[in-house]
């Protein structure tokens, strides 16, 4: 019961049409995007690149165990907060897009997609949205484009959707990268973003974001999103060995530790991964495991060397000065 009146006082609230929302000049945020839950994980997520600066703020949204949203075209941001509410609600994606698209006068130049986090998903690509435009609604995700230099694109978004293994993230970097093969937008490429969030909430929207990231402004935004993209993975790992290190284990720590260093190389951590490796190698005792280690950290940037003497204090190394001086030489008598 509480649930239906609270959707009636949201159906209220957008009764006046959406276009008045925003006080900005309608501007074509022309994109191609995807929206989709992984099957097997529960995770919901966005992807979208675009000709226009910064799409991240306008066109993904989503919320841990609610559903996701992208909305594109002559863009209403106000459908994602929005669809999310309406969602959070129990309501199902279509019923959210088909409400919040019945009270918009300007729903011909929109187009949005909503999926919730029981898989359902809907599409609205308005009569006047600029060619080429259109979607695909498939199992548990949305393709959508519009002002494209093929009518194909969404259709090979889809393909590469359906036939990529892995997980939620790079499915949704290959519908992207699919889009650029078959000609993406057909003013370019300027910007791009990707947002996962988890199955359930727990609360914490900086636990639940998965994947939060943007590319603003490049001249291949799709290209180094994945770089960044794989960058995260690194660096998941870093904080998981963290973790570790909070509650005590340096052995899982350190697996943790390792993996960062296979994910990317160590100039894009600018040492930072195999640096906590061998930290975590000297704490437990194993120098002579650790030097390799430190040394290439110490070869990205020497300053890692001044790093050492200041960890004591933290308790992520004993109070032992012989020890510290011993580190600190290895690692700049082997450059």
């Amino acid at each position: 019961m509480r649930r239906s009146i609270a959707f009636g006082v949201i159906l209220l609230f957008v009764a006046a049409p959406l276009c008045a929302w925003t006080e900005v000049p309608l501007r074509p945020v022309a994109t191609y995007s995807i929206v989709a839950r992984d099957s097997l994980t529960g995770e919901l997520g966005v992807a979208v690149q675009s000709h226009w600066f910064s799409v991240g703020p306008i066109v993904p949204w989503a919320e841990a165990g609610v559903g996701a949203v992208a909305t594109q075209s002559l863009a209403e941001p106000a459908y994602g907060p929005l669809g999310l509410e309406i969602m959070r609600l129990g309501r199902t994606a279509s019923e959210a897009l088909e409400a919040l698209v019945s009270t918009d006068s300007d729903k011909a130049v929109r187009q949005v997609a909503m999926i919730d986090a029981d898989g359902d998903v809907a599409a609205h690509t308005g009569s006047r949205a600029i060619y080429a435009a259109g979607h695909r609604v498939g199992r548990q995700y949305s393709v959508q484009a519009n002002l494209m230099e093929k009518p194909t694109v969404w259709d090979a978004m889809a393909l590469a959707y359906e036939t990529t293994e892995g997980d939620l993230a790079e499915r949704l970097l290959v519908a992207l990268e699919a889009a650029e093969k078959e000609g993406g937008d057909i003013r370019g490429r300027q910007s791009a973003a990707i947002l996962i969030v988890s199955a359930e909430s727990t609360g914490k929207t900086w636990v639940d974001r998965k994947f939060d990231l943007r590319v603003e402004d490049h001249p291949t935004p799709v290209a180094e999103l994945r770089r960044l993209v794989q960058l995260q993975r690194a660096y998941l790992k870093l904080n998981e060995g963290d973790e570790w290190m909070a509650k005590d284990d340096p052995s899982k720590a350190m697996e943790a530790y390792v993996e960062a260093t296979t994910i990317v190389p160590d100039q894009a951590t600018n040492g930072e991964a195999p640096f906590w490796v061998g930290i975590t190698l000297v704490d437990s005792g194993r120098i002579d495991e650790a030097v390799p280690f430190l040394i290439r950290a110490y070869a990205q940037d020497q300053r890692w060397a001044e790093v050492v003497p200041r960890l004591p204090a933290s308790g992520f190394l004993p109070e032992d000065e012989e020890l510290i001086r011993t580190v600190v030489d290895a690692m700049e008598k082997n450059p």
